[in-house]
Parts: structure tokens; C-alpha cells; sequence
């Protein structure tokens, strides 16, 4: 079965959709626990990261419709974004998997909405990293539905003298 871009398409638009929603949850939960608590470094690392990937994820809707401009593009925020959410994620198991989850900042919070916080921010990631060889699979698509078959030209001889691998003229001829 090959790849086609009536394949990738409606994919790419799901996990898009997934991906930039899970990203405003994140927001959401982690206003909540800047609103609520102490405010640590890794929370806010999750609040600045979580904000911008929501700016940042919007190309990626239109992406499918223009592939040839917005691809490359595309690819480069998944690329970029991938590994600040996993960085995401890494801060919030330490934060919160490691000794007792209820003292952890924010402390006062419940384990409940940590763990919430901590599933949506990998599920962010993993949107992400499954957008990004989306990504490349809709472009590989793309271009072998668009692509010109090779052709050769004929080519012109503008100079006085024959070519090298023309046969030879006779001996009374030149």
C-alpha cells in the first residue's frame, strides 16, 4: 500500500488536534498549580513551554493543505518541540514520582492533579514526536505525487567539429 497524501491528511489533522489540545490542558493545570502554591523552576519551565507550543502548534493545522511552505517548517517545530517536551515530562517525574508526591512543590496540591499534569504533558510529547514522522511521511508523499519524471533533453551540438563518439567521416569527406 502506498503512502498518499489522502492518508496522511485527515492523520496529521487528529493528532495535530490532539497534540495542540493536550498542550492547552498543560496550560490550564499548570496556571492552576502557579495560581495555587509555590511556584518552583520546573513549573514554570512547564507553564513558559506549554504557552508557546500552543502559538507554535498552529502552523501545523494548515500544514497538510500546503505542504511545499509549510512542511519544513513544521518539521522544525517538532523537532525543537519534542525535546522540550520531553524535558517537560523529565522535570514533572522527578517532581513528582520521586519520595512524597503531596510535598512536592506545589505542595498542598493533590497527587491526583500532579499525576494529570505529569500524563498530559508526555501525551504532548508524544502527539509531537507522532506529528513529526507524520510530518515527514505526508512531505515524502507529497513529493512522490508531485514529482516530474526525469527527462532528458536532446543535446545540441553548437560547435564546428563532430562529436568525440561520432563515427569517423571518410578520408575524401572533411
Amino acid at each position: 500500500m502506498a503512502l498518499s497524501t489522502s492518508i496522511t491528511r485527515p492523520l496529521q489533522l487528529i493528532i495535530r488536534f490532539l497534540q495542540w489540545s493536550c498542550a492547552a490542558v498543560v496550560v490550564g493545570m499548570t496556571s492552576y498549580f502557579i495560581n495555587h502554591g509555590p511556584r518552583g523552576q520546573h513549573t514554570i519551565y512547564q507553564e513558559v513551554i506549554s504557552t508557546i507550543s500552543i502559538v507554535f502548534f498552529i502552523p501545523a493545522f494548515v500544514s497538510p493543505f500546503l505542504p511545499s511552505s509549510l512542511g519544513k517548517l513544521v518539521l522544525a517545530i517538532d523537532v525543537a518541540f519534542s525535546y522540550l517536551w520531553l524535558t517537560a515530562f523529565i522535570f514533572a517525574a522527578q517532581d513528582y514520582n520521586t519520595g512524597h508526591c503531596r510535598t512536592a512543590i506545589p505542595a498542598g496540591i493533590g497527587c491526583k492533579h500532579k499525576y494529570a499534569n505529569e500524563a498530559f504533558i508526555f501525551l504532548t510529547f508524544i502527539f509531537t514526536f507522532f506529528g513529526m514522522i507524520l510530518e515527514v511521511a505526508a512531505l515524502w508523499a507529497y513529493r512522490n505525487e508531485n514529482s516530474t519524471s526525469y527527462r532528458t533533453e536532446p543535446k545540441v551540438n553548437h560547435g564546428a567539429r563532430q562529436p568525440m563518439d561520432a563515427p569517423a567521416a571518410p578520408a575524401g569527406t572533411v
